[in-house]
């Protein structure tokens, strides 16, 4: 009497359920071991900021990256919060040059929302994940000092209240929580350099510095297209790769809101950042998709001379 075994019995050639998700790991060993180590700033913003399930994504991302051995460093802002915070107070809205007028009183609710329910929410889901994320505002420590920002309109100088200029980053702070292994999640406040106010800085330059100083292999921004257009509105191909050089040459043609954005990413790369990237933010998972495929789904800025190898 024959006895089968029962690894006898199984087929060599059955089809394991798994294998596509080992060959997705295997797929992303060559960017695990390019990353290990490295600081990736990551601008947070857009719809990503507001949908729930995004959120939730974004924040599993933002874990995984640390656990794959990256330091994750998050920047925010909160304009569509910060705008329906500003309504309920009773104060209007105005943007000059792109930015938003910031009064006194207007300041203390953009205070309130970013450090207060912006920054509170995104440290909570990242830290279903376990005690991972500080929350810190560029106040703390030093972190982010800033001057009046005055912009001109038509050659003429336009005051537009409490809205900063980045003129140096103290990185300790956050340096600490990264060597403690934990995730900053810094909002866009600056302390003032000469008056003892506060200001607020736009969130897409303040990662940028941050990005920077910090010596950060990756900036990312996320924002609400699919990247840089190559001619839009006649087309919705985007560009996936350019040089800081020729990012540079398009920002004159850049719609308003992917001005800061864009010059962020050339700041970063020309100050020492390997990979600048703005990224679809309406898709899940998209920081993953852009670190560890093949395919990367926005837009990277590279130095000069890495586009020219």
């Amino acid at each position: 009497m024959t006895v089968n075994h029962p690894q006898e019995r199984k087929s060599p050639t059955r089809k394991h359920t798994a294998l596509p998700k080992a060959r997705i790991l295997v797929e992303a060993l060559p960017w695990l071991t390019r990353h290990h180590g490295r600081t990736v700033v990551i601008k947070f913003g857009g719809n990503a900021m507001v949908d729930e399930e995004l959120k939730a994504a974004f924040a599993q991302d933002v874990v995984f990256l640390r656990h794959a051995g990256l330091k994750p460093v998050v920047v925010h802002g909160g304009g569509p919060q910060i705008s329906a915070a500003l309504d309920r107070h009773g104060i209007v809205s105005e943007f000059k040059a792109g930015l938003r007028v910031t009064t006194e009183d207007a300041m203390d609710v953009v205070r309130m929302v970013l450090a207060g329910q912006v920054q509170r929410e995104l440290v909570g889901l990242l830290n279903q994940h376990g005690p991972l994320a500080v929350g810190l505002t560029g106040e703390d420590a030093h972190t982010i000092t800033a001057t009046k920002h005055t912009p001109e309109i038509d050659g003429e100088p336009v005051d537009i209240g409490r809205v900063g200029e980045i003129t140096e980053i103290d990185t300790g702070a956050i340096e600490a929580l990264l060597a403690d292994g934990r995730i900053p999640v810094v909002s866009s406040i600056a302390r003032s350099q000469d008056d003892g106010h506060v200001y607020n800085v736009n969130a897409d330059t303040a990662a940028a510095a941050l990005a920077a100083a910090l010596g950060a292999e990756t900036l990312m921004v996320l924002t609400d297209v699919e990247g840089l257009y190559e001619d839009w509105p006649n087309s919705d191909e985007v560009i996936s790769r350019l040089t800081a050089s020729e990012l540079e040459k398009l920002l004159p043609e850049l719609s308003s809101g992917m001005v800061p954005k864009m010059e962020g990413c050339l700041h970063a790369v020309r100050n020492g950042v390997q990979t600048a990237r703005v990224i679809d933010g309406r898709v899940q998972h998209s920081i993953l998709l852009e670190i560890f495929t093949d395919e990367g789904i926005g837009t990277m800025v590279v130095p000069d001379e890495q586009g020219e190898s």
